[in-house]
């Protein structure tokens, strides 16, 4: 299933803010031999070798706040996160 172009969500790390790490989100225009693709509700979800470990046992939501609509992770690696919500620290 292709995604508005893509060949299905890309999630990763990149580090940043107070805490140290954000969540990214993308289209995934390739999967490459270093890529893990897992499927859920046919939704492909593609993340890289190097992010995967700040990943294990996280369930993401996509969730309708009033107008707007954002992706919630709920990652047991997380040690702390950041005031405004931007950046987490992981274990």
């Amino acid at each position: 299933m292709r995604v508005d172009g893509g060949l299905g969500l890309r999630l990763g790390v990149r580090r940043t803010g107070c805490s140290g790490w954000a969540y990214e989100v993308g289209l995934a225009q390739a999967i490459a031999d270093h890529d893990h693709v897992f499927e859920d509700r046919g939704v492909k979800i593609v993340i890289d070798d190097k992010a995967l470990p700040f990943f294990s046992g996280t369930t993401v939501d996509f969730v309708q706040q009033g107008l707007n609509y954002n992706f919630e992770f709920h990652n047991p690696n997380v040690k702390e996160a950041c005031g405004c919500g931007e950046s987490v620290t992981f274990d």
